[in-house]
């Protein structure tokens, strides 16, 4: 056993407490956290809108060296440095074909924890077993035992605070973009929110420089900074009617490329009807079950096309390490976004996240 510290989720709070993590089981390594961000996905959780059994330990952005490694580990040693994302199975269909984020058991695996080896490595709170398999990491500790699946090796002198993030909000923002949209130069693109994932979709899309790149928010600065990183216009949805503001941008013609990350319905909705002949909108906001999007169907019947999408449809160990060399070239300032907070203090992070004071915490061990 391994001694170490955790953020245990209990009754809809985090609490700091001492814990013990088991040895890695087969396909699974011991990680020494450095880092981990802190996601809205985490705040759902907490929030009780995801069922992740408790008492137990979430956090999926961890950030962090190998420790040990289980049997059948062949892509990292002791002493690497790795970010960690989402797991998936490897055999399936969705998995096959290169698209891991639509595993047949994404959910199981990921948002539940549920799916394990027999042999899977734990982890204990005063001799009782904690949940601890979130997105395959559980990342909200000193250490982590994670899939092979979801560990992604960068370089040695790799700075793990900065690079955190890019396991989940990043990497779904990006890829988002990156991956789905496609943007061109002929394409008007919508951002609907510039948190983490937004601002990130901001930024990839800003480097394929499309017509122009619209911010959607109600935070100004949040959207000063999305005009810093690439924006070519701005809407303040709080003051400004966004569907007025989006037809005299795009010229009454409408957006050919919309990107909602807020889980509204009601953007959602908004965005589809601003959208062009032929437009895309791509939701990626994980509301509560059931949340439904109202659909005009006279307005689809323009061809539109209403899109989800999970982490980016990315492939973590594909898209990680193009960002890594992005963010070195200086063309992914990920600094722009965070602000660290020590484990202790991550109660104050989450809240700050909720309140828009922070754009991406990033939790420090």
């Amino acid at each position: 056993m391994t001694a170490g510290r955790a953020a245990v989720l209990e009754n809809g709070s985090l609490t700091v407490t001492d814990v013990e993590y088991g040895e890695p089981g087969a396909g699974e390594v011991l990680v020494r956290l450095v880092a981990s961000g802190l996601c809205h996905t985490d705040l759902g959780v907490i929030a009780g809108g995801v069922p992740f059994p408790t008492p137990g330990i979430i956090g999926h952005e961890g950030a962090g060296i190998v420790e040990r490694v289980g049997a059948g580990v062949s892509s990292v040693a002791p002493g690497d440095k790795v970010l960690l994302s989402f797991t998936s199975c490897g055999d399936c269909d969705g998995c096959g074909s290169g698209h891991p984020a639509y595993c047949d058991t994404w959910a199981a695996r990921n948002l539940m924890g549920m799916l394990r080896a027999g042999d899977s490595g734990g982890v204990t709170r005063d001799g009782e077993p904690l949940a601890a398999h979130f997105f395959g990491q559980s990342s909200f500790g000193t250490w982590a035992i994670a899939d092979e699946r979801s560990i992604v090796p960068v370089p040695a002198d790799a700075d793990l605070t900065v690079l955190a993030p890019l396991g989940c909000g990043i990497l779904t923002g990006f890829g988002s973009m990156w991956n789905v949209l496609d943007p061109s130069p002929a394409h008007t693109v919508a951002v609907y929110g510039t948190g983490a994932v937004g601002l990130s979709a901001v930024i990839a899309a800003a480097l394929r420089a499309p017509a122009r790149l619209i911010a959607i928010d109600l935070v100004e600065e949040r959207l000063e900074l999305a005009r810093e990183l690439g924006a070519s216009d701005t809407i303040d949805a709080g003051t400004e009617d966004v569907a007025t503001r989006l037809s005299q941008i795009t010229g009454g013609r409408g957006v050919d490329l919309s990107f909602d990350t807020t889980g509204s319905p009601r953007v959602a909705r908004g965005a589809l009807d601003a959208a062009a002949v032929r437009g895309t909108v791509l939701v990626c906001g994980a509301p509560p079950p059931g949340t439904e999007i109202p659909v005009d169907i006279q307005g689809v019947l323009a061809g539109k096309v209403l899109r989800g999408v999970t982490m980016g449809d990315a492939r973590p160990q594909e898209l990680i390490p193009e960002l890594v060399a992005l963010h070195a070239q200086g063309r992914l300032p990920l600094e722009r976004l965070e602000r660290a907070y020590p484990l202790d203090e991550i109660g104050r992070a989450a809240d700050d996240m909720h309140h828009g004071r922070t754009v991406k915490p990033v939790i420090v061990f």
